[in-house]
């Protein structure tokens, strides 16, 4: 299952835990760090724990679990809590390196013999940029990272606390300013790099929904499969900018059909352009997103 929409819920509302089974977000994400406060962390861990033992059942939406940064005294209280719910996976944020990433492993593995749980069936996903050392520690995920990390996401509001920033955006264009641009593409290369799943950051302006579209197109053309919400009204949009097109299908087609009627030819014409390897690979992918997004 690829997941395109990956939505957040506080991990201490039950109304709003038990609408976001309702939701169309291929995932939802518990949450335990930014949603809830500090005098509700314990009230927030049972809700969840109990949340995921009364859905056991993941085939249409998963259930992930974001934990407090390992370098807090909240991270190992909310594992040893939600796991014994068997999460489809925990989602790390403000990571250093790989190695914070390793280490969560580690817990897992043994929270899972807790729990009686299949060893590695936890997965990972981490926020690979809220920090500022985080920026210069991409390659730490070249060499040896668990296999239980199945993504990569970064993050933009975080890291700009990091940096000293007083905003992230550039004044001139409204995009990005140029740190968070790195960010962003060090966290794709890195994931596609591993073979993980990149992942978009979130769009902040809910209400936004067309501005959210077009980031979506813009991440998917760059490469990213999926984005992180932050409200339900966003899923459906996020699942439909993730799913390529009837015309982008019909012509990734067409591609795949002119090089199986040329074999042996490493370059092609089509609708009057030149086509080579790199095309073939890009339509390819084009047809595997639309067969993941089915």
């Amino acid at each position: 299952m690829m997941i395109r929409s990956w939505l957040f819920v506080p991990g201490d509302s039950e109304r709003k835990l038990e609408k976001g089974r309702e939701n169309e977000a291929d995932a939802l994400i518990l949450d335990l760090e930014d949603a809830v406060s500090n005098d509700r962390q314990a009230f927030a861990r049972d809700m969840v724990r109990n949340f995921l033992s009364a859905n056991p059942e993941r085939a249409t939406q998963q259930l992930w679990v974001r934990i407090n940064p390992l370098d807090t005294e909240l991270s190992l209280p909310d594992l040893a809590a939600v796991m014994a719910g068997a999460p489809d996976g925990i989602v790390l944020p403000k990571v250093y390196s790989a190695a914070d990433v390793n280490t969560l492993s580690n817990y897992l593995a043994a929270l899972e013999v807790r729990e009686g749980l299949t060893h590695g069936s936890t997965k990972i996903i981490c926020v690979a940029t809220e920090t500022a050392s985080s920026l210069l520690t991409f390659h730490t995920y070249l060499d040896n990272v668990t296999e239980r990390l199945i993504g990569m996401t970064w993050g933009g509001e975080d890291l700009a606390a990091a940096l000293g920033a007083s905003d992230n955006r550039n004044p001139d264009t409204g995009g990005y300013d140029d740190p968070y641009l790195i960010a962003k593409s060090l966290c794709l290369a890195t994931a596609r790099a591993i073979d993980v799943q990149p992942i978009g950051v979130v769009y902040v302006d809910f209400r936004d929904l067309q501005g959210l579209e077009s980031e979506c197109l813009r991440d998917r053309r760059a490469g990213f499969i999926g984005k992180v919400a932050i409200h339900p009204a966003q899923s459906a949009v996020i699942n439909r900018a993730f799913a390529p097109s009837d015309d982008e299908i019909a012509y990734a087609k067409k591609v795949v059909e002119v090089f199986k009627q040329n074999p042996g030819v490493g370059t092609v014409g089509l609708d009057g352009k030149m086509l080579d390897m790199p095309h073939l690979k890009q339509a390819r992918n084009v047809l595997l997103l639309a067969q993941q997004s089915r």
